[in-house]
């Protein structure tokens, strides 16, 4: 019984010794510190979203998580509708320029 406990106890000593010189040798890696509270590292410019610049959000994942393939689908439908959007709109203030040129020339016309 004494051989059992002393054999259990090289093997928790020399466990110990091996895990303290991996932790010295190889460290904690390079972690980054951690992000502030309030604080994301998903980026998007302040004005002039794109559809393009929606496809490209990355999120982190966290313990609880998300289903990245609904997130992906939801993503991909805002980036869409976006590009849509900015077509129309677009072609909106195109067909604007054009009326307001043609009134500026039928004022001339007029003078």
């Amino acid at each position: 019984m004494v051989t059992v406990l002393l054999y259990v106890v090289v093997v928790a000593l020399v466990a110990g010794l091996l895990f303290v010189v991996a932790s010295y040798v190889f460290g904690r890696s390079e972690e980054l510190a951690p992000i502030p509270v309030g604080m994301t590292v998903t980026k998007l410019p302040r004005v002039d979203v794109t559809g393009a610049d929606v496809r490209a959000l990355r999120f982190q994942q966290v313990v609880r998580g998300y289903k990245a393939a609904e997130v992906d689908w939801a993503l991909d439908h805002l980036a869409g509708e976006i590009d849509q959007l900015r077509t129309e709109l677009a072609r909106v203030e195109a067909h604007a320029l054009s009326l307001e040129a043609e009134a500026a020339g039928r004022r001339d016309e007029d003078r």
